[in-house]
């Protein structure tokens, strides 16, 4: 049972809407669309084989033999971001008439008319000229492909196909240099005659290297494609920096920014090592971790979001807590943070939950500026959640080289504590607003729910299962759990009452003739028909165990060849569990419309066909932003490596610092805000790790603590005023004031800048501990140590969540009863002292040091005191709140969400 939003209910052409004007997506119709979708297949299919069977590509052929293709990572992290570059020419428009440039040259024509008459012959060729360029470059609808955007595809595959067919050439670079290639009517002579013509003309195309030319249209691509997805910022700072990079040198070493002088370099040397390895620029470590790790995950949350388990799971999430005070934003918290650690995306998932979320939060009495504000918090806050983290646990794993369990495992209780902290903060505002939860019969019984889809939490366990305790590597972990959700919703499509248990049978006798063969022939089933054919001999038998081992991998696969058979047998049976997304559904029926076959949108087959190739494109559409946000903000990284900047950069930060722990962190906490608004936090986490990752290891900071530090801060540029593009979303859907909506989500989300504070100094809630300058998680023995845990792990995590408690009625203003202004300052104070004490005492130290003063007061013997002192401030202030609040009467009617 689906609940019922009854009113306000978000269209999905009003949530396309909303997407198309926050993300300035086309929306595009026929041909172009079955071009995307293909393209977004083709791009997922790719990396599924890379998962799968690594950059081995190996083709049989009928009569024997095989086409074989071995690439270099080189290679395929240039493949990876030219399917990203494609779709973003195709799904974003490169100028919708509207701006800076485009305004200023459709005043050309007026002007021109206003001067020689309209009936004038140049008038005429400027209004003639003007609507040939509108046409083949402007799209004010967002709905249709340009002649400019496919000019720009088409240029797009030009230098990945000289890097995939002329690799030895490009090796011979980084020993000759990038202008001892080939020219290009060498290396395509069917150009030469172009390339002749355009010498004529004053170019010296025929001098110049075929792969510095090639190289330079990529790098230019790349920032193309980085304006259109990410806005002008982004694209300004990647084109800042390689503008830095070629005349850094000019910086006087004795200036006051004397530190930031570089090297002289050439624009060749700028090309090749932006364009031409993987150790800086374009295809450096960020890309390669989006083709290892993101991608697989962008596409398994794909996957699972397109079999029902994101609606599945909202259901559950308001079976269990919809009835409660304030439950219908308490279920948002909880599903829209575990929908959001899937999906990487806070404005997507803001979108697509919340349009679901938001209504019935408006419906139970919040504001709608509060219910958008509730939605868009707790949506960037999924990419803080373990085990996923959207994309930022697996780029924290690269960048650090730290294993992911322990990543994971430090995550933890910040994420927790910060959902804790959203989630009291719903109840104090339903207690100030006098909101309950929804009816008990307008809402899904939770054991029912947890019997129709307790499938949907089998892929997320599997998936921990493998990372944490297999100890797979990632890509191979992410590629055996999406196998496993086809193969889940396989079974499901094919399942019901008549079929079950001869589908279940058949699966388990093919997977018992599976290790028989193994236990055999030491050959899987297939292996064991060519032995019996004589096509093969047969290996060394395996022991029961190790074909029981060898067999499980291909448990998938038995699943959805048995399960296929049967909806082939019978494609129009009753499927009562199977509860795909409505998106998978619309596509099966424009599909069908299209072959001219609309009974084919009721074929079970025909529809989980629908739900692999949608979760392939849907993939693909997600990374596309993602791809080349890591493309572009792999560039800054490359620049201050190759350019030796890295030190004199870490220098120049502690010297503003002046070596004060708390001033870096303020900073770094500013500059992840600004460089955040508006861009993803995948490039915004890349970009501000290679400038300040350094500078707060230097001071003594864990690695792992800096690194989300970092991310905790970006993510509040989601709802940080005046962008909060997340915020925005949210008010689009809630239909509410959009800068109100922001103001709540950031106060909402304020957690997200004390935790950070708090496991910075208290590296103890991260569940670490440093022995001789190495810091590892902490284990039994650790926690057997009394001396150590509670000290240094069990009190400070306990103050970072009475603390979070606190800041939560500190913002709403409200606990048992209304908390008047002079008690939220001091349940302000509270928090503080509960959380962290050692910023007052660091503010302390420096106002003495100014006087001559040099103390230390950060030491246990001092915070702790302080965090009592907090403790007993919020005990007596709670104590009071709720002695008064039988007494006093709460206002039925909600609050200004800016007054939260």
């Amino acid at each position: 049972m689906s609940i019922d939003t009854n009113t306000e209910t978000v269209s999905e052409e009003e949530q396309e809407e909303i997407m198309q004007e926050v993300e300035r997506r086309r929306t595009l119709q026929g041909p172009a669309v079955v071009a995307v979708a293909l393209i977004g297949i083709l791009l997922s299919a790719f990396q599924l084989w890379l998962a799968a069977r690594g950059r081995t590509f190996a083709v049989p052929f009928p009569g024997g033999g095989q086409f074989e293709l071995s690439l270099q990572q080189l290679q395929v992290n240039a493949v990876h971001v030219t399917f990203a570059l494609i779709l973003a020419f195709l799904l974003f428009p490169g100028s919708r008439g509207d701006g800076f440039v485009a305004r200023r040259l459709g005043r050309i024509p007026p002007a021109v008319r206003s001067q020689f008459g309209a009936s004038h012959p140049l008038s005429s060729a400027t209004t003639r000229l003007a609507d040939a360029v509108r046409w083949a470059a402007v799209d004010p609808s967002m709905d249709r492909v340009t002649p400019v955007d496919i000019v720009l595809v088409v240029l797009s595959l030009f230098p990945t196909y000289y890097i995939v067919t002329e690799f030895e050439a490009i090796q011979d670079l980084a020993v000759f240099g990038i202008q001892s290639g080939r020219p290009i009517h060498d290396v395509y002579p069917i150009l030469e005659p172009l390339v002749t013509a355009v010498a004529m003309l004053g170019v010296p195309l025929d001098e110049v290297s075929c792969a510095f030319l090639l190289g330079a249209l990529g790098i230019l691509l790349v920032l193309e494609a980085t304006r259109r997805t990410l806005g002008i910022h982004l694209m300004s700072l990647v084109a800042l920096f390689i503008a830095y990079a070629r005349w850094g040198y000019l910086i006087p070493s004795d200036s006051p920014i004397g530190a930031l002088s570089t090297l002289p370099e050439t624009w060749g040397g700028i090309v090749y090592n932006l364009w031409y390895t993987v150790e800086a620029g374009v295809f450096s470590v960020p890309v390669t971790v989006s083709v290892r790790y993101i991608y697989i995950f962008i596409l398994f949350g794909a996957f699972l979001e397109m079999s029902g388990a994101g609606k599945w799971f909202i259901d559950l999430a308001y079976s269990a807590t919809g009835t409660r005070k304030g439950g219908p934003a308490k279920a948002s918290v909880v599903s829209s943070g575990f929908m959001g650690m899937l999906s990487g995306s806070s404005i997507a998932n803001t979108v697509t939950t919340g349009a679901f979320t938001i209504p019935l939060m408006k419906r139970s009495g919040y504001s709608p500026d509060f219910s958008g504000a509730v939605e868009s918090s707790a949506s960037s806050g999924g990419q803080i959640l373990p085990p996923v983290m959207g994309a930022a646990a697996f780029l924290i794993v690269e960048y650090t080289g730290t294993p992911y369990a322990d990543v994971i495992m430090a995550a933890t209780l910040p994420a927790v504590a910060f959902f804790f902290g959203m989630w009291v903060m719903v109840h104090f505002e339903a207690v100030r607003g006098g909101i309950g939860g929804l009816p008990r019969s307008e809402l899904p019984n939770a054991l029912d729910e947890l019997r129709t889809g307790w499938f949907y939490l089998v892929p997320v366990v599997l998936l921990i299962y493998f990372l944490i305790f297999a100890r797979l590597s990632i890509a191979r972990a992410g590629w055996y759990t999406i196998v496993a959700i086809v193969a889940l919703i396989s079974v499901v499509a094919a399942d019901n009452e008549r079929t079950r248990v001869p589908l279940l049978g058949s699966i388990a006798a093919l997977f018992a003739a599976q290790v028989a063969t193994f236990a055999s022939y030491g050959v899987g089933l297939g292996g064991a028909v060519r032995v019996a054919l004589g096509l093969e001999t047969a290996a060394d038998p395996y022991s029961i165990g190790a074909a029981v081992a060898a067999s499980v991998s291909d448990l998938g696969v038995i699943a959805v060849l048995i399960s296929v058979a049967f909806l082939l047998a019978r494609p129009y049976a009753d499927s009562p569990l199977l509860d795909l997304d409505e998106a998978v559904d619309e596509s099966a029926r424009r599909s069908a419309e299209f072959l001219n076959r609309p009974s084919l949108a009721e074929n079970t087959g025909y529809r989980l066909g629908t739900f692999v190739l949608k979760s392939m494109e849907s993939g693909a559409r997600t990374a596309t932003t993602v791809v080349i946000a890591v493309a572009a903000a792999g560039v800054v990284p490359g620049v201050i490596s190759v350019s030796g900047l890295g030190p004199n950069l870490a220098a120049l930060i502690n010297t503003v610092s002046a070596g004060s722990i708390l001033l870096l962190l303020v900073l770094t906490g500013i500059a992840a805000i600004i460089f955040g608004m508006g861009m993803p936090t995948t490039a915004m986490y890349i970009i501000l790790v290679a400038m300040l990752g350094g500078p707060m290891e230097d001071l003594g900071v864990w690695i792992i603590a800096g690194h989300l530090f970092i991310l905790y801060f970006g993510l509040m540029a989601d709802v940080t005023p005046p962008v909060a593009v997340a915020a925005f979303a949210g008010a689009g859907i809630a239909k509410a004031d959009e800068l109100k909506t922001a103001t709540a989500a950031f106060l909402l989300s304020l957690n997200k800048i004390l935790v950070p504070f708090a496991f910075v100094f208290s590296p103890g809630i991260l569940l670490v501990r440093e022995t001789g300058g190495q810091w590892d998680i902490i284990g039994w023995s650790d926690i057997s140590d009394l001396g150590f845990f509670l000290p240094e792990v069990a009190v400070p995590v306990l103050g970072m969540f009475l603390g979070v408690y606190a800041l939560g009625v500190t913002i709403i203003g409200c606990q048992y009863s209304p908390v008047g202004s002079s008690s939220r300052a001091l349940y302000a104070v509270a928090s503080i002292l509960l959380m962290v004490p050692e910023i007052p005492l660091l503010v302390l130290e420096a106002a003495l040091s100014l006087v001559g003063v040099s103390v230390g007061l950060t030491g246990l013997s001092v915070t702790l005191p302080l965090r009592t002192l907090g403790l007993a401030i919020l005990v007596s202030l709670s104590y009071r709140n709720a002695t008064r609040s039988s007494g006093s009467e709460l206002g039925t009617a909600t609050p200004a969400p800016g007054d939260a």
